[in-house]
């Protein structure tokens, strides 16, 4: 008969099996795989160094030896007071869109930023596309309309029955207007996007004067950077953005994306390639990658910025970044053995395109910062046989990072803030490319981002109640529990100072997680 002695000895046994097993199974399996991932991902953090690297000294080459796009490139202002021709013949004819979807808050004041462009009347034409379905906002274009027809600008309102293709389908169906023939250069301004009165007289001169530019594309400028640290943090993104990326790519290549508005487009480059395709949600990117394909040269001209507004909710910051790596990423895996396949393209151009211009920027730095620095890293506390080399964790990215904030300097301060913040939209990000690659079901999801116009000041001041749980987001709250997790084994266990950076990067996932970022406005 068992004695309760004999009972407890089994017991015994069996948790000296069961830990027996989970050592061989923690020696045997996950440390050699976490030692294959630590590898990897040292191999792509070098690859975006060399990347990032690369573009910097680009844009400091050109800026030391002064090669400004007026400089390298033709460039002459059109003449109005010319004796032989009539005042405006020698200017250009213009065809300006505007595509709006229920954008009352800000829809008027791109129309009138529009209709106030310094060019001949009689060589301009304004196109507002206004898919909308908000009566309100219907009515609001079309008054602002009559307004500006009245004072002799040759505007037209454009609404479809439909809103298929979203954004290419109502540009394209803009472009099948009659009126449009005579039309040489076609400018594009999202309905937030509030253009200088001289920004057609300093930008169609680069297209009108070199034959092989097919694009002008001008930078940005945000009239509400300082409503909050969110948008703050954005300014600095998108100002590296435009200063580096957008930079070296006009200026050794004669290539960038299209960001899809403040940009000028010579009509036959537009259709040569094929117009405005809506088998993706970037079809600006689609639009610059085939004409680039076709030899078609951009350039992107740094000292004309055009007023805009960023997100100020994180819902709509959330929605618009879905959009750009989810359509990119989708954009990729279409047009990749297209890129291949295509004759008459050098294999610099095409290894460019593949390599620089989408592998690395668009699909694998998202991937590879969360899951590096928000998965496996803190993962590697758990195993001390793993080390990680200083220069994977420290030297590089705080290069890449200062080479970010350097496009803002005013707001260097928030350096920690940009780059913790930045991990946490690398889950979002991460999330919409694997969506692209894979095309799942949100793979065509276009939520146009939400924007306050000028009731921006009002809206700070009338910032809804939300309860506690329609704000909590589950997937930022779970990460921040690993984090913090392996951030107090650290601390506890650990002989680094990772947990400095664990406990930090978790109180940030902690923060969104509650819906404590970004401004409260109705949706």
């Amino acid at each position: 008969m068992a004695t309760s002695s004999d009972g407890l000895f089994d017991d015994m046994n069996m948790l000296g099996v069961i830990g027996y097993v989970l050592e061989q199974t923690r020696f045997i399996f996950l440390v050699p795989i976490l030692k294959l991932l630590v590898n990897l991902c040292q191999v792509i953090s070098l690859l975006l160094f060399i990347d990032a690297a690369y573009m910097a000294i680009v844009v400091a080459i050109v800026k030391l030896s002064g090669r400004a796009p007026k400089k390298v490139l033709k460039w002459e202002s059109f003449k109005s007071d010319d004796v032989e021709l009539a005042p405006s013949s020698n200017h250009p004819m213009v065809l300006i869109q505007i595509p709006i979807f229920n954008e009352k808050e800000v829809c008027q004041l791109s129309i009138g930023a529009v209709c106030k462009l310094k060019w001949p009347l009689d060589r301009m034409i304004v196109q507002v596309l206004d898919d909308s379905t908000d009566p309100h906002s219907k009515e609001l274009v079309r008054l602002e309309c009559n307004k500006w027809e009245s004072e002799g600008i040759k505007i037209k309102s454009e609404v479809r029955d439909s809103r298929n293709g979203y954004k290419a389908g109502a540009l394209t169906a803009g472009m099948k207007h009659s009126y449009v023939e005579g039309c040489e250069f076609v400018v594009i301004f999202d309905a937030d996007f509030q253009p200088e009165p001289d920004f057609l007289q300093r930008t169609v001169p680069f297209l009108a004067h070199n034959s092989e530019i097919a694009l002008v594309q001008a930078g940005w400028k945000y009239v509400n950077a300082d409503e909050c640290c969110m948008t703050r943090i954005q300014e600095m993104s998108l100002n590296y953005h435009f200063a580096v990326e957008q930079k070296s790519g006009s200026s050794l290549h004669g290539f960038f994306g299209f960001n899809g508005t403040a940009g000028v487009w010579r009509i036959s480059a537009l259709s040569e390639a094929g117009g405005w395709q809506d088998r993706t949600i970037v079809e600006d990117m689609d639009l610059a990658v085939r004409a680039y394909l076709n030899g078609w040269k951009f350039v992107f001209v740094d000292d004309v910025k055009v007023n805009n507004e960023l997100p100020s909710s994180f819902r709509a910051y959330r929605f618009q970044q879905h959009r750009w790596s989810c359509g990119p990423a989708n954009l990729f895996k279409k047009m990749a053995m297209e890129i291949i396949q295509k004759e008459k393209v050098s294999l610099w151009k095409k290894a460019y395109l593949i390599y620089n211009f989408f592998f690395v920027r668009k699909i694998v730095v998202h991937i590879f910062t969360f899951v590096f620095y928000c998965l496996i890293l803190p993962a590697t506390v758990i195993f001390p046989e793993i080390e990680v080399p200083k220069w994977t964790t420290i030297y590089i990215p705080a290069t890449i990072t200062i080479l970010n904030a350097i496009a803002t300097p005013k707001s260097f301060y928030l350096i920690l803030y940009w780059i913790l913040f930045e991990n946490v939209m690398a889950m979002h990000r991460s999330k919409g490319t694997l969506i692209g690659l894979l095309e799942t079901s949100r793979v065509k999801e276009w939520v146009v981002t939400q924007k306050l116009g000028e009731s921006n000041a009002l809206r700070q001041n009338l910032i809804p109640h939300y309860s506690f749980p329609e704000r909590i987001r589950w997937r930022e709250i779970m990460v921040g529990m690993y984090l913090f997790i392996c951030g107090y084994y650290d601390f506890v266990f650990g002989k680094t100072y990772l947990y400095v950076y664990l406990f930090l990067q978790s109180i940030a996932f902690f923060v969104v997680g509650v819906g404590y970022i970004g401004m409260s406005v109705p949706s």
